[in-house]
């Protein structure tokens, strides 16, 4: 019998998108690549990337949760920088998920899917991006997670600020508070339907007024100064806006295509010695699982 063989591209992703806290997130054109092969005993070969090899590593322990890993051999490959807020820790989940759903012809459905990936993530917006690709809108009810997916709209780019620091994920979420005062949430509401109505009508300049948020990015401002001076800064360098990329500090860029060039020449004499910088087009394809 021919040992079963199966390679998963997962996109990188976006999350926060300023007003929209733990409910919007985007799929951008960074991939992680994972080939899971029947080779008689494990192993995992992490790419260089610094990572787990054990058992430990989340992606095992993602697949595990369909499928024994044993006797699997794992081969990672994956230009999302870790813990930089573009949603590695969402697509190495999603990568075990895949490759024990194809490897084992599971069929597991995009929602259980996504369901499967938020329990173990803790919530919804980044693994959806993944899974999906595009832009997503998700929502936790009774039943679940959910996620509504609709494509970047034309003529809209991303341009990504990545600073050499890391910001856990816990130490941001501390950052905010359990109550916030009533109008800052009504801003932010008003400014997340801005946002999904400029993205949904390719209305940038109702995207741009739609990317002010006032829940999460000042109250984790000492976390990431220098990202935040970018975020101010970025209608001045000619974006449309910028917001923090998931826990920090990446900062995502938005602007046109036709501007994007000036605006990453601006971001890199602004980002000289400190950060590199990006220009990283909105993803409309989710994970995948190519013809080996």
């Amino acid at each position: 019998m021919t040992a079963r063989h199966r390679l998963v591209r997962v996109p990188a992703s976006s999350a926060n998108l300023g007003p929209g806290y733990d409910a919007m997130a985007a799929a951008m054109a960074l991939h992680l690549e994972l080939e899971v092969e029947e080779a008689g005993e494990f192993s995992f070969d992490e790419g260089g990337l610094g990572v787990s090899t054990g058992r430990d590593n989340l992606i095992v322990r993602t697949f595990e949760t369909l499928r024994p890993a044993d006797g699997i051999a794992f081969r990672l490959r994956s230009e999302i920088p870790l813990t930089r807020g573009l949603g590695s820790s969402s697509a190495a989940i999603v990568a075990g998920l895949y490759a024990a759903d194809h490897l084992y012809e599971l069929a597991l459905t995009k929602e259980e899917m996504l369901a499967r990936a938020t329990a173990i993530e803790g919530h919804p917006d980044n693994v959806a991006a993944a899974i999906y690709g595009g832009f997503v809108v998700c929502a936790m009810g009774e039943g679940g997670p959910t996620a509504a997916r609709f494509d970047p709209p034309e003529g809209l780019e991303g341009i990504v600020v990545i600073p050499p620091d890391q910001v856990s994920t816990e130490r941001a979420r501390k950052a905010i508070p359990a109550e916030v005062p009533l109008a800052d949430a009504v801003a932010n509401v008003s400014a997340a339907a801005m946002l999904v109505l400029g993205l949904r009508s390719a209305d940038l300049d109702l995207l741009s007024r739609g990317l002010h948020d006032r829940l999460h990015q000042d109250r984790r401002r000492e976390l990431f100064p220098r990202s935040m001076e970018i975020v101010d800064s970025a209608r001045e360098l000619g974006a449309l806006g910028a917001t923090i990329s998931g826990a920090g500090p990446t900062v995502l860029v938005w602007t046109t295509w036709q501007d994007a060039g000036n605006v990453t020449a601006a971001l890199e004499e602004r980002c000289a010695g400190w950060a590199e910088v990006k220009r990283l087009p909105f993803s409309p394809l989710g994970a995948d699982v190519p013809e080996l």
